[in-house]
Protein backbone atom coordinates (compact mmCIF):
# COMPACT_ATOMS: atom_id res chain seq x y z
CA UNK A 1 0.00 0.00 0.00
CA UNK A 2 1.29 3.41 -0.95
CA UNK A 3 0.83 6.48 1.29
CA UNK A 4 0.74 9.20 -1.41
CA UNK A 5 -0.41 8.59 -4.97
CA UNK A 6 0.76 10.79 -7.83
CA UNK A 7 -1.90 12.35 -10.07
CA UNK A 8 -0.94 10.32 -13.13
CA UNK A 9 -0.71 6.90 -11.43
CA UNK A 10 -3.41 4.33 -12.03
CA UNK A 11 -3.74 2.49 -8.70
CA UNK A 12 -6.34 2.07 -5.99
CA UNK A 13 -4.25 1.24 -2.89
CA UNK A 14 -3.30 4.65 -1.54
CA UNK A 15 -4.20 6.86 1.42
CA UNK A 16 -3.66 10.38 0.04
CA UNK A 17 -3.56 11.65 -3.52
CA UNK A 18 -1.18 14.40 -4.57
CA UNK A 19 -3.66 16.86 -6.06
CA UNK A 20 -5.06 20.33 -5.37
CA UNK A 21 -7.87 19.18 -3.05
CA UNK A 22 -5.49 17.28 -0.78
CA UNK A 23 -3.01 20.16 -0.61
CA UNK A 24 -5.72 22.73 0.23
CA UNK A 25 -7.29 20.38 2.80
CA UNK A 26 -3.94 19.79 4.48
CA UNK A 27 -3.25 23.53 4.67
CA UNK A 28 -6.68 24.18 6.21
CA UNK A 29 -6.16 21.46 8.82
CA UNK A 30 -2.65 22.69 9.70
CA UNK A 31 -3.86 26.31 9.97
CA UNK A 32 -6.75 25.23 12.22
CA UNK A 33 -4.41 23.28 14.50
CA UNK A 34 -2.05 26.27 14.77
CA UNK A 35 -4.98 28.54 15.68
CA UNK A 36 -6.17 26.05 18.32
CA UNK A 37 -2.70 25.77 19.87
CA UNK A 38 -2.47 29.56 19.93
CA UNK A 39 -5.86 29.77 21.65
CA UNK A 40 -4.80 27.25 24.31
CA UNK A 41 -1.59 29.17 24.97
CA UNK A 42 -3.44 32.50 25.10
CA UNK A 43 -6.04 31.15 27.52
CA UNK A 44 -3.29 29.62 29.65
CA UNK A 45 -1.54 32.97 29.87
CA UNK A 46 -4.81 34.79 30.57
CA UNK A 47 -5.83 32.42 33.39
CA UNK A 48 -2.21 32.29 34.65
CA UNK A 49 -1.76 28.54 34.21
CA UNK A 50 1.70 29.14 32.72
Amino acid sequence: MKFVKEEDEERRDYILQKDTKTKIGARIIIFTLIVLVGAVVASGIHFKWF
